[in-house]
């Protein structure tokens, strides 16, 4: 029985033209070898499985060929191509990184360069993850990596091209690899199928393609592998069956069911899906996919982003062209937040049900926000207003004018007789509906001379015995003379009520206005300082009352003056207590001694 070689092996690229998607490096080589512009070291860096091992051996076989063509390939035929082909070349060497990573391997490998190549023009050092090597056995290789022997050519391989020392990139000539396309992934694949002879849709080796997300080799071993689940006859439904993907035609029928806020038949389908033993995580993950690929069909001009197989192509534009943008905007934003929670959650399914849910009714919520196809944005408000309100009778024999309803709008500041506490009430007088049996007047009430009366004095002949109701006055800006008169009564309230530390500190604080509704309080200590946030709601509503402003506020600031005189039990820590303590009182450190005391400083 023959043994089984994947496809990955078996399809090796051998020369420049065949490997795949890297034109850009593979032009540049052929030229470095026919106009001789070979550097000492090279650094391929990139993703796994884009053909930067399979470079490197080719640049070594070509490089030692004895025939190489006019495009720059090697003949494949000369002694040198043969020996590569068997292994057995004496000037190609190959060091794992990985597993070779000390200092005494990179010294193995320094001292094996010091002998010139028996056959051939040069010797090729290849070390595959460079980036594993520790920073000793980095250091040990600059020297020659800077100045190799003039036969040597060092060929350094790396998927992380971050964690390479400076020192190593500036001695190396740098190839960045990219990750292939899905078109030449499903090109190179369709190669393969036809010379192994095996029969397979289009759409299935672009669903291999866009799984293996650029990476060569994961394409060919998927392909192995399918070939092998399939009895070698590649369809779109086994295909899509082994590499457990959800197939987008659920994607489709679910936003047909949110969009119709349809939430039941949503939930169904998510059921459906869900028995099909698909995890919660990717629903979350393809649905999000598809959004995003809906998004980039909304324009043609970034219709080339869309990551799909042909066959959904045209009901991608189709569906684009009917979802609202900013519904499929929020959609993503709902599902990628939800993706990110979702290994929080305990209840896996609950919490893509609650996604769900919310994209059900995200079209509601929309529509509610927009007015005239404009997005209505929330109004802030930047004053806050700490006002009870409290409803009163109102003024039944008070017949509301248009001259009268201007003075309705006006606060009125009401004093309730009970406790000292102050309310600003707004009142309101509903103006009565016109009936056929009693018409209102159009006029305010006189009193005895015949002249009218206004709305205050209305009020105070209503409510003047159970209220005492007078005009809100204008809020006042800050000045220095009313401010520091306020401190000072504060201070003398302070004197009166026996608090001597905090009145002493009001007396020397310094007031400073710096804008009508701030000021700042200077105070000469930290300790002055608590006294008087102590007291600040306190003479805060003495200032507030006065200038009949509640936004005006105060900081304080501590003086940069002399150091207070800290007390001297205050100054000293644990271990200068004690020393002072067994030098007054000799007994104390006798007794630390005999018990073997110790003190914890």
């Amino acid at each position: 029985m023959e043994n089984f070689v994947v496809s990955a092996r078996k399809y090796r690229p051998q020369n420049f033209n065949t490997v795949v998607g890297q034109a850009h490096i593979t032009t540049t080589l052929k030229n470095a070898i026919l106009n001789n512009h070979l550097a000492h070291a090279f650094l391929f860096c990139g993703p796994r499985g884009v053909g930067k091992t399979t470079c490197a051996r080719i640049l070594a076989k070509t490089i030692n060929c004895t025939q190489i063509t006019k495009e720059g390939e090697a003949c494949n035929t000369c002694d040198s191509c043969v020996s590569f082909e068997k292994g057995a070349s004496m000037n190609i060497h190959e060091l794992d990184a990985a597993s070779n990573n000390s200092v005494d391997d990179i010294r193995a490998l320094v001292e094996q360069v010091r002998f010139a190549p028996q056959a051939g023009k040069y010797k090729v050092y290849i070390v595959d993850e460079v980036h594993m090597l520790s920073a000793s056995a980095f250091n040990a290789f600059l020297k020659t990596l800077e100045e190799p022997p003039p036969y040597a050519i060092f060929i350094l391989a790396t998927t992380e091209k971050h964690k390479i020392l400076p020192t190593i990139l500036s001695r190396c000539q740098i190839f960045d690899f990219k990750r292939i396309t899905n078109n030449d992934t499903v090109v190179h694949l369709e190669e393969i199928v036809e010379k192994e002879h095996i029969k397979a849709e289009k759409n299935a080796l672009q669903l291999i393609a866009q799984k293996s997300e650029g990476c060569m080799r994961d394409a060919l071993s998927i392909l192995d592998k399918i070939v092998s689940f399939s009895n070698g006859a590649l369809t779109y439904a086994n295909t899509l069956e082994h590499l457990n993907i959800l197939d987008e035609a659920y994607f489709f029928k679910l936003l047909d069911y949110l969009t119709a806020q349809d939430l039941t038949n949503a939930m169904l389908l998510y059921d459906e899906i869900n028995q099909k033993g698909f995890e919660g995580d990717t629903v979350l993950y393809g649905f999000a996919g598809f959004i995003r690929n809906l998004l980039v069909c909304k324009d043609k001009a970034s219709a080339h982003l869309l990551e799909s197989i042909e066959g959904w192509r045209d009901q991608y534009a189709n569906t684009a062209q009917k979802v609202n943008t900013s519904y499929l905007v929020s959609a993503l934003n709902i599902l990628n937040e939800s993706e990110i929670q979702f290994k929080m959650a305990r209840n896996k399914r609950l919490h893509v049900e609650l996604a769900l849910i919310k994209l059900n009714f995200l079209q509601q919520a929309l529509s509610l926000s927009m007015e005239d196809g404009q997005l209505v944005k929330k109004k802030l408000v930047d004053v806050h207003y700490p006002i009870r309100t409290k409803k009163i009778v109102s003024l039944s024999h008070v017949v509301v004018t248009k001259e009268a309803k201007l003075e309705i709008d006006t606060a009125v500041h009401i004093s309730a007789k009970k406790g000292t506490a102050t309310e600003a009430v707004h009142q309101t007088v509903a103006e009565p509906a016109p009936t056929k049996a009693a018409r209102p007047s159009t006029h305010l009430p006189v009193d005895q001379n015949g002249n009218k009366k206004n709305l205050l004095a209305a009020l105070q002949e209503k409510y003047g015995s159970q209220y005492q109701i007078e005009e809100v006055q204008e809020s006042k800006s800050l000045d220095a003379e009313t401010l520091q008169a306020v401190w000072n009564e504060y201070t003398a309230y302070l004197e009166t009520t026996t608090k001597h530390s905090s009145a002493g500190t009001f007396k020397l604080a310094e007031l400073q206005i710096e804008d009508p509704i701030h000021f700042t309080v200077t105070v000469p200590a930290l300790v002055a300082q608590k006294f008087v946030e102590q007291e600040r709601m306190s003479v805060m509503e003495k200032i507030w009352d006065r200038f009949q402003n509640r936004a005006i506020q105060f900081s304080i600031l501590v003086a940069a003056g002399e150091k207070e005189d800290v007390p001297l039990h205050l100054r000293l820590n644990s271990k200068q207590k004690f020393e002072r303590i067994a030098e007054q009182y000799p007994l104390v450190k006798e007794l630390k001694d005999r018990l073997n005391l110790e003190v914890y400083f």
